[in-house]
């Protein structure tokens, strides 16, 4: 074996394979308002080149707030700069490991695959094998390829009752791998697909050819459950052998590495070394452009309450932007109707901030798929990517509704 390969190899199984799953006891969280250019500088620098403190938000830009969470030992440096660059912070957990101890119900055992709980990675697996066993008309497992530790990225194919030429719906979930309420409403809304009585929903069902994957990020989310709750990208070393993975969602080749990413391997919004150096998003763009008919594009993100539409590399409002708002309008309309939640509406550079690289942008940009809907799901930062188990269900049936409402508006005016 090349001595390159095995340096790697064991360096990687250094930090990886013998590592003690990270805590957060007494980590305190923090809301920081950037105000000014020095504020944004000193965020960012903060952010690439520390190794204790971890961005929960990414810093954005000047009169935007971020998350960051600060360890034990860094309190009394973060109150001096704080203090010393003006900055006004604001806290917001004062233990950390508690939100994440709390996240899943207590006491509950594994059993019937249903939502009061999250799901690791091989129980969803075997979830699809009985699924396709209850529905062997309706449902067949696609397997799109590996991911970079050699885990099949698995997805459901629904033809629900049968026809050919439908046109196709892709839902996108877990890119990221700490939003496992990604995981968890993905499978939600695959599940009423299958089983809602509902006539809406039963007519929408059956009306198109759906590819829902629910994890696209295998190893990442395998790592939140073993090693670091924390963890975002992907597990594959890059050029920094102490730097392991890649953000997926600014892999893909569209505008890459343009803005809203990092050039560095440190940073949780590395984009990688080229468009689709990855093998996830490479082997996912390339069954995407296999798909029939696509009309339709939905990746799953959390958190802050947004549904966003295209684009994240410009300002500027193209395509049937302005077709798809309209839409998106009446779908919050109905997902507030469910609990009262709210959501902002628009393109993603202007609703949260530029992002180049994207999946949802590849599509639009590269297959003109018509309808392209992002969301970022539950909450708005009470408890951000550890949202409880309890909303599990919530989450996913105001989402779903909407998804819903969308679907039958597009039919309206022929673009789905």
């Amino acid at each position: 074996m090349d001595l390159k390969i095995i340096s790697v190899f064991l360096i990687t199984l250094f930090l990886c394979g013998f590592a003690e799953k990270a805590r957060f006891d007494h980590y305190r969280v923090y809301e920081v308002s950037i105000n000014n250019d020095e504020q944004l500088s000193l965020m960012r620098e903060i952010e690439s080149y520390s190794d204790s403190y971890q961005f929960i938000e990414k810093s954005g830009t000047i009169n935007s707030n971020t998350r960051l969470i600060v360890p034990p030992h860094k309190f009394a440096e973060f109150e001096e700069i704080v203090v010393r660059y003006e900055i006004k912070s604001r806290l917001l957990i004062n233990n950390f490991q508690e939100i994440i101890d709390n996240e899943q119900p207590k006491g509950m055992k594994k059993g019937i695959f249903d939502w009061t709980r999250y799901w690791e990675l091989n129980e969803i697996y075997e979830w699809f094998n009985i699924l396709v066993t209850q529905f062997p008309n309706d449902v067949s497992i696609v397997n799109i390829g590996d991911s970079y530790e050699g885990r099949p990225i698995l997805g459901l194919k629904l033809n629900i009752g049968g026809g050919a030429n439908k046109k196709s719906i892709i839902f996108e979930g877990t890119h990221h791998a700490r939003e496992w309420i990604s995981a968890a409403t993905v499978t939600y809304m695959l599940n009423e697909l299958l089983t809602s009585n509902n006539t809406d929903v039963k007519d929408i069902a059956a009306a198109y050819e759906w590819y829902i994957f629910p994890v696209t990020n295998p190893d990442g989310y395998l790592y939140t459950w073993t090693n670091n709750r924390m963890w975002r990208k992907n597990r594959k070393p890059t050029s920094n052998l102490l730097c392991i993975g890649t953000d997926l969602n600014r892999n893909w080749d569209n505008f890459f590495n343009q803005g809203g990413t990092s050039f560095n391997p440190c940073d949780n919004t590395y984009a990688g070394s080229s468009p689709f150096s990855e093998p996830e998003t490479k082997v996912l763009s390339e069954f995407i452009k296999t798909v029939p008919n696509l009309v339709g594009y939905f990746p799953f993100h959390s958190y802050s309450q947004i549904l966003m539409v295209p684009y994240g590399w410009t300002h500027e409002l193209l395509d049937n932007y302005h077709e798809l708002y309209a839409i998106g309008e009446k779908a919050l309309e109905t997902l507030s109707s469910f609990y009262g939640t709210t959501y902002e509406l628009g393109s993603i550079a202007n609703v949260i901030y530029i992002a180049t690289g994207a999946s949802i942008d590849w599509v639009k940009y590269e297959l003109k798929t018509n309808v392209t809907f992002e969301y970022e799901m539950r909450d708005v930062g009470a408890y951000g990517f550890n949202l409880p188990a309890s909303q599990i269900i919530e989450n996913s049936i105001e989402v779903f509704a909407s998804i819903i409402t969308i679907l039958q508006e597009a039919q309206k005016i022929g673009i789905a």
